[in-house]
């Protein structure tokens, strides 16, 4: 009986840990400004998110990811030389938790002016949040942009 009650506490528990697996954190966000279009297809696609649009020659990429409660996140990547430009589109409320905990402490209380909050992380990037409220209204859902703009010193490996 307490093997039974121990391995169904350990698999409810793993169920838990693994329950922000598919959202984009700050770290994850790290990692897709150190790295290449190629290696953020690779990484996109295994933690479940779908290509909506590639397009070469403009070096665009564009995922998306549906949520069960009818949520979606919208990741767009833009590589201008080796930076990579990126922007976060959600109505899912823990995406937006889970990278503004992760930043809060690096509010740029000069730089946010009206609707927009700015972030400065040293030596990584900038990022720019905006709440707006969902079309058509809904009061407990908003929709969140999130534009990260990498450091001059950041570049993007081959």
């Amino acid at each position: 009986m307490k093997k039974l009650l121990f391995s169904l506490l350990f698999c409810c528990s793993a169920g838990f840990c693994f329950g922000q697996q598919n959202l984009i954190s700050y770290e994850d966000i790290k990692f897709l400004l150190h790295n290449n279009l190629a290696q953020a297809d690779t990484f996109l696609t295994a933690k479940g998110y779908t290509t909506t649009q590639k397009n070469v020659k403009t070096k665009n990429r564009a995922y998306g990811l549906k949520l069960t409660d009818g949520s979606f996140v919208t990741l767009t990547m833009r590589a201008d030389g080796k930076k990579q430009y990126i922007e976060l589109e959600t109505n899912d409320i823990t995406q937006y938790t889970l990278i503004n905990n992760s930043i809060s402490q690096y509010i740029n209380k000069e730089g946010s002016i009206g609707d927009v909050q700015t972030y400065y992380v040293k030596n990584l990037c900038n990022i720019y949040i905006t709440v707006n409220d969902t079309k058509p209204y809904n009061p407990i859902k908003r929709d969140y942009v999130m534009q990260i703009v990498p450091d001059k010193n950041i570049t993007a490996y081959e």
